[in-house]
C-alpha cells in the first residue's frame, strides 16, 4: 500500500476521497426518458473516474428499472469498476456503497428484514449476525462493498422519523445488536473477499435531535453523551468496522463534520478507530449552508479534512479539485492528505478489490432474494411480533374459524411493510401482504373478506366494513404508518406533506381511530396489528381492540410472520425494545431515566416513568413465572465478572422462548445514575410444563461512573440487580 501511495500524484489522492452517484436524478425526472437519464448519469460517472480518479460509486438506490435488477445492477458495477482499473494510470479500484439498512433492499427481488426497530424486538444478536451475513451475501453478489450501516444510534425520542432505523433505547441493547451487524457484514477476518466494510453511524449522537427535528442540533452533557450514544459506537469499533460516519447535526454547537474535537480527538484519540471516515452524503455543504461555520464551500472541505473526515461519498470532481488547490496552495498539507488516502486504500485493500474486484451477474439473481435466505427473514418477524394486550385470551385466533374480515390501510401493502430505504415504492414485488398472510394460515373453509376501511389518513365505506365484521368470527385491523425516510418524506413524487405520519402526530389519525372504533363496537373479536417505524400514542386506542400486536416494519415476509403469531402457529417472544408513551407530553421516557427529589413529597408526584407500554414488555400464550435470581458471588473487583442465574417455569402446555432480562442499580454513586439500567440479557427456551435455569454474566467494569474527566470508573459498592420482579444484590469491593 505505501509503494501505491508514494507513486500517486496529488490528483489521484484528491480523487481517492470522492464519491459518485449514479442515481443522482430528482424524482420529477421519472417520467420520459428515464432510461437515457440513466445512461447520462452513468457515461458522466465514468468520465469523473477516468479524469478525476474518482474513488468511490454507487450505482444503487435509482428506484428505476431496471436498473434496480440484480443482474443489471451488477453489470454496471463491473463496467465501473474496468473504467477504474484499466482506464486510469494505477488502476485503483473503487469501494462501492449502499445504504443496506435492512437487507440489500435497493435492489429489487433482495430479501427484506424487518427494520431494526423490529430486528431489536427480538433481543437476539444472532439473528441480527445471520441478517447482516446475508446482507452481506447479496450486496457482494451485485458488485456492493460497503454497506453504510449499522445504525448505531440510540433512539430517545420517538418524534424523530428515523427512530425505525435503530436498535432502541437502550445503549446496551444498541451495542449488542451493532456488535452483531458488524460481525454479520465483515465476518471478522484479514481478507473480508465475501464479506462487505460496515460503516456504524451517525457519530456521535444524531438520534438526540432538538425537538425531536432531524439534523436539528444536539445539546446534551458529556456524561450523557459517554453514558448513552457512544457505547455503541466504541462497541463497533472494537468489533473492526471499517468505517464510521459522523451526523448532519451540531453536537455542542460544533457541526459534527467539521470538528476536530469529535471526529480526532474523541473518535480516533479517544476511542481508537483506525479506520475510514465517511461523509453523510452532502453534509460538507451544510457547513456554509447551513451550520454557518464556513464562509464558502472550498473552506468547508478544508475544515471537515482537518476535523478527521476521510471520504466525500458524493462530492464528485467539484470536490476533487478544491482538495487539489488546498494541498496545491499550501492550504492543507499533503502528509495529512496522505492519511486520509492511506486509510481509503486500507479499505479497499482489507475488502480483496485488487485481487477480485468484479461479480458474476448470473450469480447476483441466484443469490439476491434466495429461499433459505427469506427463511431467515421470516424467523426474524416471527421472533419480532410483539404481543402487547390479550385481553380474556383473544389470542391465539382459531386458524379453522368460518370466517374472518382483514382491515386497515397497511392490511394488504407490501410496501408500507418494507418502510424506508426499501427498492420502489410499490406493491408488485415478492413478499407477502398481512392479508396474504391469514389466507396462507387459516384453513382451506375459511372465508376471507377484505376491505380497506380507510386509507392512512382518510375513512372508506365504514357501513360495509360494519357490515363484514358483524358477519364474521374475527376481524384483524392493520393500522399505523406507511412509507416514508428521514424526516417523513419523500412519500411521494411531489415530496414530504403535512399529513401522518409526521414528528409532532404519535397518535393514529382519526380516520384509522374510526375504523377500529367501528369494527370493535359490531362485538366480534378484534385484533389490533400496528404497523409502524416507532411507538404510536394508543392510550385512546387500545380500548377498541381486544388484542393488540406491534408488527414494527417487517419487511416482505412481514404477513406470513404477523399471521403465524395472529394464529397460534408462533407463540409471540418479542419484547419492546423502546418505550410507549400514554402522550406526547411524556416525552422523553425511557426506563433508565434518572431519579430526581420530589420538594413537595412523593405523594404528590406523578410517576417519572409511566409508559403505556414498558421497555422490555411482551406478552406470551403461554404461563411463564420466574421462579429464582441469584449471584454466583457476593463480592467481586472491579474488573472481575459477576454470573447471574435465573430460574424460568413455563406452566403452559407449549415451548415458548423467553427474553431473560437484567436491570442493574446502583444503590449509592458519587454522581446521580439511573433508577434501572439493562446491562444483560439473553434469549432462553423454556420447554413446556419444565423449569430451566439460565446464567447471564455481568462485567463489573460496564457499571461505572462517569467522571468529570470522561473516564469510566468503577465506584465501591451495592449494585441491586432484577430480573422478571426479582431481585439480588452484590457488593464491589
Amino acid at each position: 500500500m505505501d509503494d501505491l501511495l508514494g507513486r500517486m500524484t496529488i490528483e489521484e489522492k484528491a480523487g481517492q476521497l470522492t464519491g459518485m452517484w449514479v442515481g443522482k436524478l430528482s424524482m420529477s425526472d421519472s417520467g420520459t426518458n428515464v432510461a437515457g437519464l440513466v445512461e447520462q448519469t452513468l457515461n458522466d460517472v465514468k468520465d469523473a473516474i477516468r479524469t478525476s480518479d474518482i474513488g468511490s460509486v454507487t450505482p444503487f438506490g435509482t428506484g428505476i428499472s431496471p436498473y434496480n435488477n440484480p443482474a443489471v445492477t451488477s453489470r454496471i458495477a463491473n463496467q465501473l469498476q474496468r473504467v477504474a482499473i484499466n482506464e486510469t494510470r494505477l488502476g485503483v479500484p473503487l469501494i462501492i456503497p449502499v445504504d443496506a439498512i435492512h437487507g440489500h433492499a435497493n435492489v429489487d427481488g433482495s430479501t427484506i428484514f424487518p427494520h431494526n426497530l423490529g430486528m431489536a424486538a427480538t433481543w437476539n444478536p444472532d439473528i441480527v449476525r445471520r441478517s447482516a451475513r446475508i446482507t452481506a451475501k447479496e450486496m457482494r453478489a451485485t458488485g456492493a462493498t460497503q454497506n453504510y450501516s449499522p445504525t448505531a444510534d440510540v433512539a430517545r425520542d420517538p418524534r424523530w422519523g428515523r427512530t425505525y432505523e435503530t436498535y432502541g433505547e437502550s445503549p446496551h441493547l444498541v451495542q449488542e445488536l451493532v456488535a452483531a451487524e458488524v460481525k454479520g457484514l465483515q465476518r471478522q477476518e484479514a481478507s473480508i473477499s465475501d464479506g462487505v466494510a460496515a460503516t456504524a453511524k451517525h457519530f456521535p449522537a444524531y438520534s438526540s435531535p432538538a425537538r425531536g427535528e432531524d439534523a436539528a442540533p444536539v445539546d446534551i452533557s458529556p456524561t450523557t453523551l459517554r453514558r448513552v450514544y457512544l457505547p455503541p459506537f466504541r462497541r463497533a469499533i472494537d468489533e473492526g468496522t471499517l468505517g464510521i460516519m459522523p451526523s448532519y447535526n451540531s453536537v455542542d454547537r460544533e457541526p459534527v463534520h467539521g470538528s476536530r474535537r469529535f471526529l480526532t480527538e474523541l473518535l480516533r484519540e479517544d476511542l481508537g478507530f483506525q479506520g475510514a471516515v465517511y461523509s453523510d452524503w452532502l453534509a460538507t455543504e451544510m457547513l456554509p449552508n447551513n451550520h454557518r461555520t464556513a464562509d464558502s464551500l472550498p473552506e468547508a472541505v478544508r475544515q471537515v479534512l482537518d476535523a478527521g473526515m476521510d471520504m466525500f461519498s458524493v462530492g464528485g470532481p467539484d470536490t476533487t479539485d478544491r482538495i487539489i488547490h488546498l494541498v496545491e496552495s499550501d492550504l492543507y498539507p499533503e502528509d495529512r492528505l496522505d492519511e486520509h488516502v492511506r486509510r481509503v486504500l486500507e479499505a479497499k485493500f482489507r475488502l480483496d478489490l485488487f485481487d477480485d474486484p468484479f461479480v458474476h451477474p448470473s450469480d447476483a439473481s441466484d443469490i439476491v432474494g434466495k429461499l433459505d435466505h427469506r427463511q431467515v427473514a421470516l424467523d426474524s418477524v416471527r421472533q419480532s411480533v410483539t404481543l402487547l394486550q390479550n385481553t380474556d385470551e383473544t389470542l391465539p385466533l382459531d386458524p379453522d374459524l368460518d370466517s374472518v374480515l382483514v382491515t386497515g390501510p397497511n392490511a394488504d401493502s407490501i410496501n408500507n411493510l418494507c418502510g424506508g430505504w426499501s427498492v420502489v415504492q410499490n406493491d408488485n414485488y415478492r413478499g407477502s401482504t398481512i392479508r396474504d398472510g391469514v389466507a396462507l394460515v387459516t384453513g382451506d373453509n375459511t372465508s376471507i373478506t377484505h376491505e380497506p376501511g380507510s386509507s392512512i389518513t382518510e375513512a372508506r365505506d365504514l357501513d360495509r366494513v360494519r357490515s363484514e365484521a358483524e358477519d364474521s368470527d374475527a376481524a384483524v385491523v392493520v393500522l399505523g404508518e406507511n412509507w416514508y425516510i428521514h424526516e417523513f418524506g419523500p412519500r411521494s413524487v411531489t415530496g414530504p406533506t403535512d399529513e401522518f405520519p409526521k414528528r409532532d402526530q404519535l397518535r393514529l389519525p382519526t380516520a384509522q381511530r374510526q375504523l377500529l372504533k367501528t369494527v370493535h363496537e359490531t362485538g366480534t373479536p378484534t385484533v389490533l396489528v400496528v404497523v409502524s417505524g416507532r411507538p404510536l400514542v394508543l392510550t385512546d386506542v387500545i380500548e377498541h381492540a381486544d388484542a393488540v400486536l406491534m408488527g414494527y416494519l417487517p419487511g416482505k415476509e412481514g404477513g406470513q410472520g404477523i399471521a403465524e403469531v395472529v394464529f397460534g402457529e408462533v407463540n409471540p417472544s418479542g419484547k419492546l425494545p423502546i418505550s410507549m408513551p400514554k402522550s406526547m407530553g411524556q416525552l422523553p421516557q425511557t426506563h433508565d431515566r434518572l431519579p430526581h427529589p420530589a420538594p413537595i413529597g412523593e405523594s404528590e408526584h406523578s410517576p417519572s416513568y409511566d409508559p403505556l407500554f414498558e421497555f422490555g414488555h411482551g406478552l406470551s400464550y403461554a404461563d411463564c413465572s420466574y421462579e429464582e435470581i441469584e449471584t454466583g458471588q457476593s463480592k467481586v473487583g472491579a474488573q472481575e465478572t459477576v454470573d447471574v442465574t435465573v430460574t424460568l417455569e413455563n406452566r403452559g402446555d407449549r415451548s415458548i422462548e423467553e427474553v431473560v432480562q437484567l436491570y442493574v442499580r446502583d444503590r449509592v454513586s458519587s454522581r446521580v445514575t439511573p433508577v434501572r439500567e439493562l446491562k444483560a440479557f439473553k434469549r432462553v427456551s423454556v420447554p413446556a410444563g419444565e423449569s430451566t435455569s439460565t446464567t447471564l454474566p455481568l462485567d463489573v467494569d460496564d457499571l461505572g461512573v462517569v467522571q468529570p474527566d470522561g473516564d469510566m470508573a468503577v465506584e465501591p459498592g451495592v449494585f441491586q440487580v432484577t430480573s422478571g420482579g426479582l431481585s439480588t444484590e452484590f457488593e464491589v469491593v
